[in-house]
């Protein structure tokens, strides 16, 4: 089609849905068209400037059909423009209610950009924030899921993410629940997002629930899986069950690794149980995991609460004789992520 042409088609459908605009409103943005015509034959990149800018306007003038219309006027002719303007017109529309345009513009997104940045799954979780459409959510869920390219599980799981990440655990269960009911299953991704989204919120029975489905599917949890239980589980006092998932791990070839025991250690020996904290610490040194100085001073300051002064001062002398031989900064972090 030829290029002037292809602006008419655009001038068309913009006067279509600008009925809410004055007349010499309308002449004004019939008067930009053109001018993106004669910048996109004289000069791609001004075109594009000159595109981000009338978005922009249409987006603050509350046009926000015409803006999503440019939007794939320009993708439709490979005029590539920054996934911020798609993150502009999403938060208006989340704004105005408008959740038409706001399913369409993301899914327009996914399509043009493939690897959409986080903060694109960010505006849209925050948009339904003001927005009680759990209807037209699920449907959004469903569409993404019947997508060959992205991998519709991996935008899936950057959606959930992104919902439990501005505290909206509802509507990522929402669409954990409807995943589940479709061809796209959930994958281990899926369930670790989810189970470490519920811990967070203090569901931890809801998070062990998660879990042993997560089992049943057939699915084998990884280190990520056992540490994110750990870790909440931990926080909640729940160290009796911290033993059962720790062994868990074990028996399927899983190892803790320095932060695990370390965290497990501080928990054990600051409720108390200095034995368990110990057998965990000499299990750690069995495994030929070093142990780090904040391990040796968690178990000082434990004993030294508990007034066991000279088991103390005994550590302390080990881990002073350790120095040249103690886990460092790189080997302080949790693996896998």
């Amino acid at each position: 089609m030829p290029l002037f042409a292809c602006i008419t088609e655009v001038l068309s459908n913009y006067k279509q849905v600008s009925t809410q605009i004055s007349p010499e409103d309308e002449e004004f943005r019939d008067e930009n068209w053109y001018q993106i015509l004669n910048a996109i034959e004289n000069a791609p990149m001004s075109a594009r400037e000159i595109c981000s800018s009338q978005i922009s306007n249409l987006c603050e003038s509350g046009n926000l059909s015409a803006a999503a219309r440019l939007l794939q006027f320009l993708r439709e002719r490979n005029i590539f423009t920054a996934p911020n303007l798609y993150n502009t017109l999403m938060e208006v529309a989340g704004r105005r209610n408008d959740v038409e345009i706001l399913c369409q513009v993301f899914k327009d997104l996914i399509l043009y950009c493939k690897s959409l940045p986080s903060t694109s799954y960010l505006t849209l979780a925050r948009a339904f924030s003001r927005i009680n459409e759990p209807l037209c959510l699920l449907q959004l869920t469903t569409e993404i899921s019947e997508l060959k390219y992205p991998s519709n599980t991996v935008v899936l799981n950057r959606l959930i993410s992104a919902f439990a990440e501005c505290g909206q655990s509802d509507k990522a269960l929402m669409i954990f629940y409807k995943i589940k009911s479709l061809k796209c299953e959930p994958d281990l991704v899926t369930y670790n997002t989810i189970m470490d989204m519920l811990g967070r919120a203090g569901q931890t029975d809801e998070m062990l629930n998660k879990f042993a489905s997560l089992k049943d599917a057939g699915i084998i949890p990884d280190f990520v899986s056992f540490n994110t239980i750990l870790n909440h589980l931990r926080r909640k006092g729940r160290l009796d069950l911290c033993l059962v998932y720790l062994k868990d791990m074990s028996a399927i070839g899983i190892q803790p690794d320095l932060l695990t025991y370390t965290a497990l250690i501080s928990s054990f020996g600051q409720s108390g149980n200095i034995e368990e904290a110990f057998r965990l610490f000499n299990e750690m040194k069995t495994r030929q995991i070093r142990p780090s100085v904040y391990v040796y001073r968690s178990l000082v300051n434990c004993l030294k609460k508990m007034g066991k002064l000279e088991l103390a001062m005994t550590i302390l002398g080990e881990m002073n004789a350790s120095t040249g031989n103690l886990a460092g900064p790189k080997e302080f972090k949790w693996k896998g992520r």
